[in-house]
């Protein structure tokens, strides 16, 4: 995606209108920028789900989501100015700057946001449940 003009990006504006993304703002997570930012990055970095898609869209900067494979062994995700993720409800990750520590990204939502995040272990959930069954008949 066009990170420099995201604001008129044809593209972004039919991901938004396609996926029913009616929601945004944009965080900086950079020390000087972002109110108690040491306390934020333990918590990003925290192993957690959420019921809700994660949607993020990197606006500049760059960092890391790390998400867990079949056999719950870490997948780390490499993240930078123009790329776009889209984390399924229920799916255990977590985030981290790299050695640049900044990022500037857009945060989507269908509808109002929501941001609960659940610390592991959270498997009662159903967004988990649907996840899980998810991984399970996409293995076969």
């Amino acid at each position: 995606l066009d990170a420099d003009n995201y604001e008129t990006d044809p593209c972004l504006k039919e991901i938004r209108r396609a996926e029913n993304y009616s929601w945004m703002d944009i965080i900086t997570i950079q020390k000087d920028k972002l109110p108690n930012y040491e306390e934020k990055i333990k918590t990003f970095y925290e192993e957690h789900l959420h019921l809700d898609d994660e949607i993020r869209y990197i606006l500049d900067g760059s960092g890391y989501f790390d998400v867990r494979d079949k056999d719950d062994k870490w997948i780390r995700i490499s993240m930078e100015k123009g790329d776009m993720i889209t984390l399924p409800a229920g799916i255990y990750h977590r985030f981290t700057l790299d050695e640049n520590n900044y990022v500037k990204a857009m945060r989507l939502f269908v509808g109002e946001p929501v941001w609960t995040a659940y610390n592991r272990p959270a498997d009662e959930f159903p967004a988990r449940k649907q996840y899980m069954k998810f991984l399970t008949e996409a293995a076969q």
